[in-house]
């Protein structure tokens, strides 16, 4: 690596340098007021570093970390209880359970790095390399040893630029694919979507929305977010805990803080039967496109109400409305978002265990303890 080339770590947004923002590259996540939410009510078993990258003093790549302690959890998903599922338990908890992301664990996609066109990518990728070696020795200075480091979520094209010496020992990995939904020009408005769908999916189109009949919807505000909290956090673990597989619970107060400091970049959109909260969900605007972020529902009106596909109609009419490019629908539920039109994007990741000798079975171990999601690709459209 070029002399030229260093990092710094920063453990504060407030300590990063004038012009973080101006490498962000219109990527909200990397922003200093997205980072300042995440270091403010990230979970309370992740803390978060970031990474400056200088060409002599010109700051040239802005990443970030995670690091996840999984021991602080109580429980990493409530709706399987076979023997695999205590059995992987068993070993996060005991032998990987302190880990180290370069990446945004609460996110689907490359949302971990930018560099700027001076910064080689091989240079940069080097540099984030040293980087994640440095931060396991700040955490072995506070008596904590890193397990696993983690590299995440990057397109078939990106984790090209990794196949150099610096990552040979580090196993490539692939989980459930990131869903995005690809808005057409031909869509002006929500009706030339659901005109495009064949007939078996415009019936299911009306039946959700007959369904739903007796609901309102409505954007919440920041007030109304703090009147309802404490039942968004209700419908929101319950979704959480039903999960397969889960590293992370949000803190009550995540979307208030969310909404106070993304302001109008952050939606959050109740669903109510009379003035009774029965669902939530939100997305956050990212230059043309749209993130889904986290929801929640009660089980009872989800069945009944078939709520979570008509949550996704709604979004996806929102989106046609404000002309944007696509939705990140992110992994989950993977079936029922291509049922909608969403298609499926392969990621990958690399990964690599402190202990070497337990590094060399994790090719071999890891499609045991990866949640297996068996699921139909599904067209919609005619």
């Amino acid at each position: 690596m070029s002399p030229d080339f260093s990092f710094k770590i920063y453990s504060s947004v407030q300590n990063l340098p004038f012009n973080w923002d101006s490498l962000a590259n219109e990527n909200i996540f990397l922003t200093k007021d997205y980072l300042t939410v995440l270091e403010i009510s990230a979970p309370k078993n992740i803390s978060c570093h970031f990474i400056g990258l200088f060409m002599g003093d010109e700051l040239v790549g802005i990443a970030t970390s995670q690091f996840i302690n999984l021991s602080e959890i109580s429980s990493f998903g409530e709706r399987d209880h076979c023997i695999k599922t205590h059995i992987r338990n068993f070993v996060f908890k005991n032998f990987s359970s302190k880990v180290l992301i370069l990446g945004n664990n609460m996110l689907t996609g490359q949302n971990g790095y930018c560099f700027s066109p001076k910064l080689p990518i091989k240079e940069g990728l080097i540099l984030l390399k040293n980087a994640a070696d440095e931060l396991k020795h700040i955490f072995i200075k506070k008596g904590t040893n890193v397990h696993l480091t983690i590299f995440k979520d990057y397109l078939e094209s990106d984790i090209e630029h990794f196949k150099i010496p610096e990552y040979q020992s580090f196993f490539q990995f692939s989980t459930q694919p990131n869903m995005v939904f690809k808005i057409r020009d031909s869509w002006q408005v929500f009706d030339d979507y659901v005109g495009s769908k064949s007939k078996k999916y415009r019936d299911q189109y009306k039946r959700a929305r007959k369904k739903g009949e007796g609901i309102s919807k409505r954007k919440l505000s920041l007030e109304e977010i703090k009147i309802h909290n404490k039942r968004i956090y209700e419908l929101y673990m319950n979704v959480a805990k039903n999960a397969p597989f889960n590293t992370f619970y949000l803190p009550e107060n995540h979307f208030e803080i969310f909404k106070k400091s993304l302001k109008d970049k952050f939606l959050f959109y109740g669903y109510f039967i009379e003035e009774k909260l029965i669902g939530f969900n939100t997305l956050i605007k990212n230059g043309n496109d749209f993130d889904t972020y986290f929801l929640g529902y009660d089980d009872q009106f989800q069945r009944e109400k078939m709520l979570y596909l008509n949550m996704l109609y709604d979004m996806i009419g929102y989106s046609i409305k404000k002309r944007h490019k696509q939705i990140i629908f992110a992994r989950t539920a993977l079936e029922i978002k291509s049922s909608v039109g969403a298609q499926p994007i392969e990621m990958f990741g690399l990964m690599k265990h402190s202990n070497p000798f337990i590094n060399l079975f994790v090719s071999k171990t890891f499609r045991y303890f990866e949640p297996k999601m068996e699921w139909q690709e599904r067209n919609p459209f005619k």
